[in-house]
């Protein structure tokens, strides 16, 4: 299929007076994946943030989309995202000035199923201004130039891995069942992908040209998005999967440690977070848990230090400030819950739409607070602060979505079922 089946203009709503970004952004100010630069939910140290939000933002600029759950991401002036055309996973580059598409890349057929709208649910990998890799539901990983969309190289989880994907047609859990939604990872020149094949549940590429650098592990992913961070010195993949929660060495796929998780389906969906020697992760089964990780002489050992299922998150990734995490509790609440004991600090109700069970919120820390994207498309700007909820600020942006924003230059990227937005929300 060629660029022009898929190309299409976005219609520039609002141009500020003296608006101008620069056809490269500063890395700090960058979005480059899920969940931010460093894939805590936390903007960069020294990015100016909103003390305040304006009552009726400036939408800057929209841009028309097809269906799909991939969130944007914003690197070297560019934003990408991936929507359903023609029941194609397309990927998109635009402006993050003016929004006007700079190209759209085919990558897969579309994948449908009974929990959503057919379409891709994987957030986007930028490398700065020169690749960005995309990964679609049915296991087709791809790294495009990003200037012009055209493929650098390419893998498929099934056909190169021996991956299994079933769909709800048969008895599958995690990725096998609903797709593969976790976005890899970016650490130095290498991707991290969870891909499921025999000894390959996650795969080490080179960035580059995709070239297997290391492939181990026989866990089934899950939708979890893997992180990578330091553990008692070593610098360790962190995989939420179907059936455990696993750690393993970053230069060799070793396997480290390994927590047991087991749910009906293996529906295990937030990032993992590593505040400290704890991981957290969590699931609408299992409940928020924390996992302590420690080094016992040459190896590692790993235990659930408590586990809370009042406060079980569902599918919303939460953020971690100081000794305190913040995220959306099963009752379509927002919790408060202290890292090192689970304790429950706070709950505020009356943010969020759709059914109990399943409120849906993106989370970006901004310095002492919190900005919130809600189902029901309000940005809320709350305090970090464990003593009580406190709203600096609340706005209606968009409509309904499950959508975890991407922030920039001062401005919000965020999609709904219909549109790509940039909103200003600094006055």
């Amino acid at each position: 299929m060629t660029k022009a089946v898929f190309g299409r203009s976005a219609t520039v709503l609002v141009v500020l007076v003296g608006l101008t970004v620069g056809a490269v952004m500063a890395r700090a100010e960058d979005w480059p994946q899920w969940r931010g630069p460093m894939r805590t939910g936390h903007v960069a140290a020294g990015v100016a943030v909103p003390k305040g939000l304006p009552e009726t933002p400036v939408v800057v600029w929209k841009a028309p989309l097809g269906n799909g759950l991939s969130s944007p991401v914003v690197a070297g002036g560019r934003v990408f995202i991936l929507d359903n055309q023609q029941n194609k996973e397309v990927a998109h580059a635009f402006d993050a000035a003016t929004g006007k598409e700079a190209w759209a890349a085919p990558i897969d057929e579309a994948f449908k199923d009974s929990q959503s709208t057919p379409g891709p649910r994987c957030t986007p990998v930028a490398d700065g201004a020169e690749r960005v890799f995309v990964q679609s539901c049915r296991g087709e990983l791809q790294c495009l130039s990003a200037a012009d969309g055209k493929v650098v190289w390419r893998t498929n989880f099934v056909k190169d891995f021996g991956a299994i994907f079933i769909g709800e047609s048969g008895p599958a859990e995690g990725a096998r069942r609903h797709g593969n939604t976790g976005s890899p990872m970016i650490e130095g020149e290498h991707l991290i992908a969870e891909v499921g094949g025999k000894g390959a549940a996650v795969v080490c590429f080179e960035k580059a040209t995709g070239k297997v650098v290391w492939k181990a592990g026989e866990d089934i992913p899950a939708y979890a998005a893997p992180m990578i961070a330091d553990l008692g010195g070593v610098r360790q993949v962190v995989a939420f999967m179907s059936q455990a929660v696993i750690g393993m060495d970053v230069k060799t796929g070793a396997l480290l440690w390994r927590v047991p998780v087991k749910t009906a389906l293996g529906r295990h969906v937030t990032t993992p977070i590593v505040a400290g020697d704890m991981v957290l992760v969590a699931s609408h089964q299992a409940g928020l848990m924390g996992i302590k990780v420690t080094k016992e002489g040459e190896g590692f050992k790993a235990d659930k230090a408590w586990t809370e299922k009042a406060t079980a998150i569902n599918f919303s990734s939460p953020v971690v400030v100081g000794q305190h995490l913040y995220g959306v509790g099963p009752g379509k609440n927002v919790v408060c819950v202290e890292v090192a004991t689970g304790k429950l600090a706070w709950s505020k109700d009356g943010l969020f739409g759709g059914n109990a069970g399943n409120a849906h919120a993106g989370m970006i820390v901004m310095g002492e607070n919190i900005l919130m994207l809600s189902d029901r498309g309000e940005l809320t700007l709350f305090a970090a602060d464990p003593a009580a909820f406190k709203q600096v600020g609340r706005a209606q942006v968009s409509g309904q979505n499950w959508c975890n924003p991407a922030y920039a230059g001062g401005k919000v990227y965020l999609r709904d079922a219909k549109e790509l937005r940039c909103v200003g929300v600094i006055e």
